[in-house]
């Protein structure tokens, strides 16, 4: 029992038991901060995040409220039907233009086909 007996100016184990404490507070605040941070992308409800985009590896997470779906790039080339829209020309600045169709209100369909660049 004489560590009880002792003063606290004596003891420096005492004032480091105190700084423990502060320390725990102060990380216990920063946690906090850092989980209501408003730039924080997971408190919206609608949020998609693209991971290495343009790469093999590319992959979408995509959340819509409480659902969170995951989308991994593969190898695959996309196909559908669909209607004619238009033409986009590049432009020499790199500027692209988009001139509509006016074939497409008459409905000719054409089946569609993702051409890779």
């Amino acid at each position: 029992m004489k560590l009880l007996d002792e003063d606290e100016a004596i003891n420096p184990a005492l004032s480091v038991v105190n700084l423990v404490d502060v320390f725990l507070v102060l990380i216990a605040a920063l946690l906090i901060s850092i989980a209501q941070n408003p730039i924080n992308p997971f408190l919206d409800d609608d949020v998609m995040v693209i991971k290495n985009p343009g790469q093999e590896n590319m992959e979408m997470i995509i959340k819509k409220g409480e659902k969170i779906e995951t989308y991994k790039s593969t190898d695959e080339i996309g196909s559908g039907e669909g209607v004619k829209a238009g033409v986009a020309y590049r432009m020499a600045d790199g500027s692209i233009i988009y001139v509509p169709d006016t074939s497409a209100e008459a409905g000719d369909t054409t089946s569609l086909q993702a051409n890779p660049q």
